[in-house]
């Protein structure tokens, strides 16, 4: 028997089946009637995606990007299998021919990669991250119909119901937590006309699966994560909901969160408030107030500490540089952490994230790294790492002559012709 989920029979024609689909899809969008020579898994999610009123001649909506992208992709938990990916499907991705995704369970796209020019076609159809490509925003589509019908399936050229990627032939396979069965979302390779066979559905077949015993053989993902790179106040999300704390409380939890043995109420007032006088009972008030904002089963007491584990920002910056990942690490980074903050705790900690994702930018010597501090809203009146840069930069390059005119006003600035690092 034929598998259902493989868009081509063996022996069957490439060329005649899409102009079969071809002329089945314009029946069914000027009547509603779909023939027998369209496959069931189709057809029934054409019916799927009419029924959401889809525009066929639309293009998917890109619903994250930049920052707000990369705080969800770094506390989702197909974040952890994303080297597995690379590595099993790399190949494919940078052939030229071919695309990798990885979407969540709502068919949002987390990450999409490939050969430059591959990828540049895939943006005409906003195949992009961030963009939400399930069935009601995006049609029939690999990924969008694995997530939807909860199985791998192939989908090929004028099997997709938006008109713009009848062009593409993609293979997807779902995952999930392993230990809970939970859907996670889907891995899919994206190419051409070529891609309808059995191998490229069996390959994303057996990634995810190899992708869920990795997440089977990891620690339990945590449900609680804390952002407080580049922001004043924080964001904690607990089990799928935001907050923003206040400053003082954004300040305790990072304070907590480097205390995870606990922590006396001495030592949190030392830690916010320095040799100043404090009435231990403003500090109690306040840990009472952030108890009852994240719940007791987060911030447990006698002594204070943190019950859950808590994905935060500016470790994930730290642990990366700790793996030798300076480029990650500065992918990671969104500025000091909690900038306006003066509590002595937090000043140290933000010196030490600065600094040792500064030190190592500078030691990789990559004038691409150097170039995005420099570039940064806090790096760019750095005039070491300046310095650092044009020390990178081949000679010849047509930006050195800019780079060594910005170190000249820099130096005239600050009267010297070099700065060891500053003091955050």
């Amino acid at each position: 028997m034929a598998d259902p989920w493989l868009a081509l029979r063996t022996g069957a024609d490439p060329l005649e089946r899409i102009r079969l689909n071809g002329r089945a899809w314009d029946g069914f969008l000027a009547a509603g009637a779909i023939g027998d020579q369209v496959r069931g898994v189709v057809a029934d999610s054409w019916r799927r995606s009419a029924a959401a009123r889809l525009d066929p001649y639309a293009t998917a909506p890109v619903e994250l990007t930049d920052a707000e992208l990369e705080e969800y992709r770094e506390a989702h938990p197909l974040r952890r299998t994303l080297p597995l990916v690379r590595d099993l499907l790399g190949a494919i991705a940078e052939d030229g021919d071919h695309l990798m995704a990885i979407c969540d369970e709502r068919g949002r796209l987390l990450w999409v990669e490939g050969h430059p020019a591959v990828l540049r076609q895939a943006e005409r159809m906003n195949f992009v991250p961030g963009a939400r490509w399930d069935e009601s925003h995006a049609g029939t589509n690999a990924p969008g119909t694995a997530v939807a019908v909860d199985h791998a399936v192939q989908i090929f050229a004028t099997e997709h119901f938006s008109r713009r990627v009848q062009r593409w032939t993609c293979s997807a396979a779902p995952i999930h937590d392993p230990h809970t069965g939970r859907l996670l979302g889907a891995i899919d390779v994206t190419g051409g006309d070529h891609l309808a066979n059995p191998h490229s559905l069996a390959l994303v077949r057996a990634t995810a699966r190899a992708a869920e015993a990795h997440l089977a053989t990891a620690a339990p993902p945590a449900t609680v994560t804390f952002t407080g790179l580049g922001r004043d106040e924080a964001m904690l999300t607990v089990h799928g909901r935001a907050r923003k704390l206040s400053r003082r409380h954004s300040e305790l939890l990072v304070v907590l969160l480097q205390h995870p043995e606990g922590c006396t109420g001495e030592r949190l007032g030392l830690d916010l408030y320095g040799d100043e006088l404090l009435n231990p009972v403003t500090l109690r008030a306040e840990l009472s107030r952030l108890r009852r904002l994240v719940g007791p089963a987060l911030l447990d007491s006698r002594p204070y500490r943190i019950r859950e584990i808590v994905s935060a920002d500016f470790q994930g910056v730290l642990d990366r540089l700790a793996r030798g990942d300076v480029g990650g690490a500065l992918a990671a980074y969104r500025g000091p952490l909690l900038p306006a903050s003066e509590a002595p705790g937090i000043v140290r900690l933000r010196r030490l994230v600065e600094g040792q994702l500064r030190a190592g930018v500078r030691a990789a010597g990559d004038p691409a790294l150097l170039t995005a501090w420099t570039g940064s809203s806090w790096g760019g009146d750095d005039l070491w790492m300046w310095e650092a840069l044009a020390a990178a930069l081949p000679a010849g390059s047509p930006r050195l002559p800019l780079v060594l005119d910005r170190i000249g006003q820099l130096a005239a600035e600050f009267g010297a012709t070099s700065l060891q690092p500053p003091r955050r």
